[in-house]
C-alpha cells in the first residue's frame, strides 16, 4: 500500500510539473481541458485520497492533531471536487444603460441569472495626476421581482446576490461597457474554506503541540552541543576600472540638484525629477553616476549640451556579438552609431528584430536602440512631464512639446510651451543665477497648479533619501564579506577540534577566558552588531519604499528579494542565541538575495500597483510565503554544509555527530517553513477567490508552489520513510528540494509566465 501511495504521489508531482511546461506550447485552455480538467487527473487525486485514508487506518493514527492535519487536505480536495462538479462560471457583458438576466457560460451557452442586472455607469479611477489606473468601478442596479438595489462592483469588491457573485473582469475601450465574471459555487467554497480553517489551525498547532515533532526537536540534547562548519565558497571578484576625469559640459552640481527637486510624471507616478535622472543614467551606462557627475548632471548634460554628449562613450553594451558586428568596444558614443555611408548602423538589425528575429545579436541591437530612443525622447521633451494643470476634471501633467488642449488657460499654456526655450538659452549663455530662478519658479508653478497630485513633503523627502543610498549594493557587499569572515572563524575552530556553536563561557570551575576565547567572543559580538545594523538599514529601505508608494513593498521581484533578505536576517538574529553558525547562514543567504536584486534584470523602479494587487490579503500572502522561502533557504545551506563536512572532515566520529546535529537544525527550520508555506498558499487561494472568483486556477506559480509544498512535505514523514533517518540522505534531499523553490520563484517568472509573473 505504501508503494502504491508513493507512486501516485510522485506521478501527480510529475504531471503537474509537466503541465506547466506544456502550457507554454499548447496554451492555458489546452492544459485546462486535457490535464487539469480531465477525468484521469481527478482520478489520481481521488486515488491519492483513498490510499491516504487507508494508510492512516492501517497505521492506527490516534493523535488528533495529525488526524486533523491530514483530514484538512481531504476536506479541501472534497471542496475542489464539489467546485468541479457543481460550480457555474461565465461572463456577462453590459453596455451602459443595458440590462440582462442571462450570462454566457464557459461553453458560450446562455444561462439564467436569479435577478436582472443593469449597468448604470463605468469609470476608470486614476492615481491623481497620472494615467495609472487605481481601480475599475462599475455602478449597477440589481432588480428582483419586487425591489431594486444600487451596488458598486470594483476590483477586490464583489457583488454577491442570491447565491451568485459578480466580479469586475474588464471593460470596453470606450469606457461605456463593462465585463463581469459570474460565479456560483454554493457547495464547493464553504467546504473548501472549512478545509482551509482546519489546515490553518492544525499547521499552527504543529509548532506548539508538546508531543509534536517540532517540540521534540527543541528538547533534543544534541542541539545544545552541535558542531557545524560552513562549506567553502568562492569569493566574488570585483574589478574596478579607472575612469578619465575629463567630463563633458553640464550644469554645476548645485543647479543640477535644484533641478532634481522638481517633480515629474514619470512611470505614471508623480516623483522627484531626481528619480527619473537616476533611472535615465543607469539605463545608459549601468550606474547612477558617470565620471563623478551626479545623475541630475548627466540628465542636464544630455538635455542642454547635446552636441558634446553625443561624443561621450557612455552607452554600455552587454554581450560581444553586437560589438563584434560593429567592430567597436563598449562603451559606445551616440555619434559612433552613425556615419555618412550607412546612416544608422543599427537600422537593419532593429528592423529585422521587429520582424521576429530573436537571436542574441538582434536582442543586443534592440536594447542599444532603446537607449538611443530614450535620449531622443528626452531631447524632444516627451519625457519631461513637469507642468501640471488642474481643472474640474482633475489634474494633468504636460511636457513642453505636448499638444496642450484648448481647455488650458492661455497664460498657463504659454508658460508650459515657452519656459524651456528661455531656460535653454540662459543655460547656453552661462547665466547661472537666472537658471536657478527658473527652477525655483517652476517649483512654485508645480505647487500652485498640481492640486492634490503633489506628493506630501514626507513622501518627497523619503524618496530623495531612498535615492541617495544604494541599499542593495552596499548591503550585499557587507553581508557577503561578513559571511566569509564568519565562515573562516568557524572553520578555524573546527580545525582546532573545538565547538563553533556556543559562545565560549570560560573554563571549568569558573576559570577565566583565555586570550583566544576572548577575541573569539568579541569577534562574534561584533558580527552580531553588524547584522543588526544591516537589518535596520534594510528595514529603513523597505519603510522608505512603503512611504513612497503608499503600499506594502511586495509588488515585484525586486521588492520580494529585499523582503526575503530582511526575513533571513530576522530569523538569523532570533536563532543566534541558540545556534551561532546561523550568523554565517544569515549573512551569506541575505547577501545572495541582495546580490540577485542588485545585478539581475529585475526593475527596481517604484510604480503604482495594478488595482487587483491592492488587496490587504496580498501583504499577508506574500510575507508568509517569503518567510517560508527564507527558512527553506536555511535548510539548503545546512545541506550544503553537510556535503562539505562529508568531504572535508576525516574524523568519522566527529563528522557523524556534526551531520546529526546539522540535520536537527535543518528540521528545526523545516517545520515552521512548512507551516508558513501552507498558510501562504491557501491565504493566496482565498485572495484569488475574493479577486477573481476562483480560489485555484492552476496558474504555473500556484502549481509550482503546491509542488514545492508536496516535495518538502515528504521529508516530514520520517516515521513512514526511515530512509530520512540517515542524516546524509536528509541533507541531500534538502539540497535537491531547493531546486523546486528556484523554479517556483525564478523559473516561473522568466520561463513560464502566468498571472504571477509580476513577482
Amino acid at each position: 500500500m505504501k508503494k502504491a501511495l508513493g507512486f501516485i504521489y510522485i506521478l501527480l508531482l510529475v504531471v503537474m510539473a509537466a503541465a506547466t511546461i506544456v502550457e507554454q506550447y499548447k496554451g492555458t485552455t489546452f492544459v485546462g481541458v486535457h490535464i487539469y480538467g480531465s477525468w484521469w487527473f481527478c482520478l489520481l487525486w481521488a486515488l491519492l485520497t483513498a490510499f491516504s485514508i487507508a494508510w492512516i487506518i492501517r497505521r492506527r493514527m490516534r493523535r488528533w492533531s495529525l488526524l486533523l492535519l491530514h483530514g484538512s487536505f481531504i476536506v479541501i480536495l472534497a471542496g475542489a471536487l464539489l467546485t468541479h462538479l457543481t460550480a457555474r462560471r461565465g461572463i456577462l457583458h453590459l453596455r451602459q444603460g443595458e440590462e440582462s438576466a442571462q450570462y454566457a457560460d464557459t461553453e458560450m451557452k446562455l444561462q439564467s441569472l436569479p435577478f436582472t442586472l443593469r449597468l448604470d455607469s463605468f469609470e476608470v479611477q486614476y492615481h491623481e495626476g497620472t494615467a495609472s489606473a487605481m481601480d475599475y468601478v462599475s455602478r449597477v442596479t440589481v432588480k428582483d421581482e419586487d425591489s431594486e438595489e444600487a451596488h458598486i462592483i470594483s476590483m477586490n469588491s464583489i457583488l454577491s446576490h442570491n447565491g451568485v457573485r459578480l466580479y469586475q473582469n474588464s471593460y470596453d475601450m470606450d469606457g461605456r461597457g463593462s465585463v463581469f465574471s459570474v460565479n456560483s459555487d454554493p457547495w464547493g467554497i464553504p467546504t473548501t474554506y472549512l478545509g482551509y480553517a482546519l489546515l490553518f489551525f492544525s499547521l499552527l498547532f504543529m509548532l506548539v503541540d508538546p508531543k509534536g515533532a517540532f517540540r521534540r526537536l527543541l528538547r533534543d540534547p544534541l542541539l545544545k552541543k552541535g558542531t557545524f562548519v560552513l562549506a567553502l565558497a568562492l569569493l566574488p571578484l570585483h574589478n574596478v576600472f579607472g575612469e578619465t576625469k575629463e567630463t563633458p559640459p553640464t550644469l554645476n552640481r548645485a543647479l543640477a540638484d535644484k533641478m532634481g527637486h522638481l517633480l515629474v510624471n514619470y512611470n505614471d507616478r508623480i516623483c522627484p525629477l531626481q528619480t527619473f535622472a537616476i533611472d535615465f543614467t543607469k539605463k545608459l551606462c549601468g550606474k547612477k553616476s558617470y565620471k563623478g557627475l551626479s545623475a541630475e548632471q548627466v540628465l542636464s548634460g544630455w538635455l542642454f549640451y547635446g552636441e558634446e554628449w553625443n561624443k561621450e562613450p557612455m552607452l554600455k553594451v552587454k554581450g560581444g556579438e553586437l560589438l563584434k558586428k560593429l567592430g567597436m568596444d563598449s562603451p559606445l558614443s551616440l555619434n559612433s552609431l552613425f556615419n555618412a555611408t550607412q546612416g544608422y548602423k543599427l537600422g537593419p538589425l532593429v528592423s529585422e528584430s521587429h520582424y521576429g528575429v530573436e537571436d542574441a545579436l538582434h536582442k543586443q541591437a534592440r536594447q542599444l536602440d532603446d537607449k538611443l530612443m530614450l535620449i531622443m525622447e528626452l531631447r524632444q521633451g516627451v519625457l519631461l512631464k513637469l507642468f501640471p494643470y488642474t481643472d474640474l476634471h482633475g489634474t494633468y501633467w504636460y511636457a513642453p512639446t505636448d499638444s496642450i488642449p484648448d481647455t488650458v488657460e492661455s497664460e498657463h499654456k504659454k508658460y508650459i510651451t515657452e519656459v524651456f526655450s528661455r531656460l535653454y538659452q540662459d543655460v547656453l549663455d552661462g547665466n547661472e543665477s537666472r537658471v536657478g530662478q527658473y527652477f525655483d519658479k517652476m517649483g512654485e508653478y508645480q505647487r500652485m497648479s498640481g492640486g492634490t497630485s503633489i506628493p506630501s513633503n514626507t513622501r518627497i523627502r523619503a524618496e530623495r533619501l531612498y535615492n541617495s543610498i544604494p541599499f542593495a549594493t552596499v548591503l550585499f557587499m557587507v553581508c557577503l564579506t561578513m559571511g566569509f569572515l564568519t565562515m573562516g572563524y568557524f572553520m578555524r575552530r573546527l580545525v582546532r577540534n573545538t565547538h563553533p556553536l556556543p559562545l565560549p563561557k570560560g573554563g571549568e570551575k569558573g576559570e577565566p577566558l583565555k586570550g583566544g576565547e576572548k577575541r573569539g567572543k568579541l569577534f562574534l559580538r561584533l558580527c552580531v552588531g553588524v547584522m543588526v545594523i544591516c537589518f535596520l538599514a534594510l528595514t529603513l529601505c523597505l519603510v522608505l519604499r512603503w512611504i513612497i508608494r503608499g503600499t506594502v513593498p511586495m509588488g515585484n521581484g525586486y521588492e520580494t528579494m529585499l523582503l526575503m533578505s530582511w526575513l533571513i536576517l530576522l530569523a538569523s538574529m532570533v536563532a543566534y542565541r541558540r545556534f551561532r553558525i546561523v550568523l554565517t547562514f544569515g549573512f551569506l543567504l541575505a547577501g545572495f538575495f541582495l546580490l540577485v536584486a542588485h545585478i539581475s534584470d529585475m526593475d527596481p523602479q517604484i510604480a503604482h500597483l495594478m488595482p487587483v494587487l491592492q488587496s490587504p490579503l496580498l501583504s499577508i500572502h506574500v510575507s508568509i510565503i517569503m518567510m517560508s522561502y527564507a527558512l527553506l533557504s536555511l535548510t539548503f545551506i545546512c545541506g550544503l554544509t553537510a556535503v562539505a563536512l562529508r568531504l572535508l572532515n576525516k574524523n568519522k566520529e566527529q563528522r557523524n555527530e556534526q551531520l546529526v546535529s546539522l540535520a536537527l537544525l535543518s528540521k528545526l527550520f523545516l517545520h515552521p517553513a512548512m507551516t508558513a508555506l501552507g498558510l501562504g498558499i491557501f491565504i493566496g487561494a482565498i485572495w484569488a477567490n475574493v479577486s477573481w472568483g476562483q480560489y485555484w486556477s492552476w496558474d504555473p506559480k500556484e502549481t509550482w508552489a503546491l509542488i514545492t509544498f508536496m516535495i518538502y512535505a515528504i521529508a516530514l514523514h520520517e516515521r513512514s520513510l526511515p530512509i530520512f533517518r540517515c542524516p546524509m540522505v536528509f541533507h541531500l534531499y534538502m539540497v535537491l528540494d531547493f531546486l523546486s523553490i528556484l523554479m517556483t520563484y525564478f523559473g516561473v517568472n522568466y520561463l513560464l509566465g502566468g498571472m504571477h509573473s509580476y513577482a
